[in-house]
């Protein structure tokens, strides 16, 4: 018969704790500035003239991300008007916009903003 195999339990080490995760970085701001209307006025989306002939009408709903300077980075459609060209008219209008930037503590700051444009044939 074999002799018994004898295993020492050897003692439980210490693991150093792991560090703690680093914070998280703070959040991109998307403050919802306001829009400056000379901006709109300047530059109106053109009506789609297949929609004109066709008698749509309808509201887009742009989230538009404007830097610290008050310049368009990016424009999203947040709520379509159903309609692929008159999205795409307020789309492209809104691309050529320019904002007020919106501040913080008196300094400019990148902000989002959300617009409606409008298309009515009134």
């Amino acid at each position: 018969e074999a002799p018994p195999i004898v295993v020492d339990d050897p003692s439980p080490v210490d693991v150093p704790a792991p560090p703690p995760a680093p914070p998280s970085p703070p959040a991109p701001t998307t403050t919802l500035g306001s829009v400056d209307p000379s901006s709109r006025a300047q530059n109106p989306p053109r009506y789609p003239p297949s929609a004109l002939r066709a008698g749509i009408e309808g509201t887009v709903i742009l989230v538009i991300s404007i830097d610290a300077q008050g310049n368009v980075l990016d424009v999203e459609v947040e709520r379509s008007s159903r309609n692929r060209d008159l999205d795409r008219a307020a789309v492209q209008a809104a691309r050529k916009w320019r904002f007020n930037p919106a501040t913080e503590n008196g300094v400019a700051v990148a902000s989002r903003v959300r617009v409606p444009v409008d298309f009515n044939m009134n």
